[in-house]
């Protein structure tokens, strides 16, 4: 293979593995405010003990998240030097306000939720769990900014030519709010929210088929299902605005999402298919006439722009796009009907009756994690043969100096330790998730302790 495909290769394969922590992180982190301002408010110690065992669980996936996204930032020093001096200014920009505004408040706020019970005062300690939930949230900000730059890039002007060639930043706010920041961080949100959502659903359905910790497996699950539906809807809404902003960005990209080949025509929406590349057409398909042509612009009328409207040479792989894309609308899609039947249940006073369902939500805890996976592939696919949109294309980015041997070996020698990592993380959490949450009968609570400090 090419030191092209190899280093494309081992991004993706880095990043994706990468990719199953940050959204866990943040999605727990919102989950652990709402539990334990529900603790605040009622006094209730089950709402403590539900807290601290998801502490311990948001503590395993963050340093996961750590170790796992260290590498992804040499792999721009050794694979892809041409593009780092190309974007250092606008990548670095957004990395160094990553590292400042929300790395720091994450990691400097993490000891104290995880160590802070009954050392530090109740609102402290709840207002040390928002504040961590918070740096996930400004983590995933800057990223986001950073990704979505190469998407569409704004605020900048090129100095140099050829091989010192680099984008300057002339307004940092016009970088930040790029035309596609705001609808892809929303998105982006939705789905992290989604998997810390399915992650307690998934663990309380358990706990309650085995009918262990039921107090604490019923009140978290329904937790879980009020960000889940919340979560599932919000994502439909983004996904629909992110789509549009796609077709007026990048209309390579939303051709290729929908197989759409004509040049200016109206599209219809494919719920699914197979694309023949070779043919220009969808096989096996089914289709919903001129809807496409309605989702983007509101009417059955207005064209849309085609993949013979741009070169061959700058079209992205189409069938792999469309079949991720497509995939990724059906885990949204089976999301919301779950969220719509649990809330169903619920509302009909029978949401533990059904072992089924309670099956389904134990195996619920995976969706997220692929429709995360999927969604980001259709992107960063759907962006090609730009590695910044427009600018730079993925080919001309790489290190002149790397060979394929280096890589492969690199790239061996990465899935050897992750697939560590990852039996380490499954193993410890499965280790936890079996041990449950503590029974704090005998331990005075956070309120008893702080009674018995003033005491003395």
């Amino acid at each position: 293979m090419s030191v092209e495909i190899l280093a494309r290769l081992q991004f993706a394969f880095t990043i994706a593995f990468h990719y199953i922590y940050p959204p866990l992180s943040i999605g727990l982190g919102v989950l652990l405010v709402i539990m334990e301002g529900m603790y605040l408010k009622t006094k209730n110690r089950m709402y403590e003990r539900m807290t601290k065992f998801w502490v311990k669980v948001f503590a395993l996936t963050f340093a996961m998240g750590v170790a796992t996204g260290i590498v992804m930032e040499f792999e721009f020093g050794t694979n892809w030097a041409t593009y780092s001096r190309y974007v250092g200014d606008v990548f670095g920009s957004a990395l160094a306000a990553e590292g400042i505004f929300a790395f720091f408040l994450e990691s400097g706020f993490l000891a104290v939720l995880v160590f802070g019970w009954n050392k530090v005062g109740p609102k402290m300690h709840f207002f040390s769990t928002c504040m961590v939930s918070l740096g996930s949230m400004l983590s995933a900000v800057w990223i986001v900014v950073a990704n979505a730059w190469m998407q569409t890039p704004a605020g900048y002007h090129i100095v140099g030519e050829g091989l010192e060639a680099r984008a300057e930043i002339t307004d940092f706010w016009a970088m930040v709010f790029n035309p596609s920041s705001i609808e892809r961080l929303a998105h982006v949100m939705g789905g992290a929210w989604l998997a810390g959502a399915t992650l307690v659903l998934s663990v309380s359905a358990y706990y309650i088929l085995k009918q262990r910790h039921l107090d604490i497996a019923k009140s978290s699950m329904k937790i879980a299902i009020v960000l889940l539906a919340f979560a599932s809807f919000f994502q439909l809404f983004t996904g629909h605005r992110s789509a549009v902003g796609v077709s007026r960005n990048q209309p390579a990209k939303m051709a290729a999402f929908e197989a759409h080949y004509d040049s200016s025509a109206v599209a219809p929406f494919y719920l699914f298919g197979w694309v023949n590349e070779k043919e220009e057409r969808v096989q096996f398909g089914i289709e919903v006439p001129k809807m496409l042509t309605f989702l983007i612009h509101g009417d059955f009328t207005t064209p849309v722009t085609g993949l013979h409207a741009f070169k061959k040479e700058d079209r992205p792989p189409v069938n792999v796009v469309f079949q991720f894309y497509h995939l990724m609308i059906a885990v949204g899609m089976t999301l919301i009907a779950l969220s719509v039947v649990l809330i169903f249940l619920w509302w009909k006073k029978k949401l533990f009756d059904y072992p089924l369902i309670l099956k389904i939500s134990v195996v619920s805890v995976l969706l997220p994690q692929i429709g995360n996976q999927v969604g980001w592939f259709a992107a960063e696919i759907g962006r090609q043969p730009w590695i910044v949109y427009g600018l730079l294309r993925t080919s001309e980015g790489l290190s002149k100096n790397v060979k394929e041997d280096q890589i492969l070996f690199s790239l061996i020698l990465f899935g050897f330790i992750y697939a560590l990592l990852f039996a380490l993380f499954i193993f410890l959490l499965d280790q936890k998730i079996k041990h449950g949450p503590d029974d704090t009968t005998e331990i005075p609570s956070e309120y008893e302790h702080q009674k018995q400090l003033f005491a003395k």
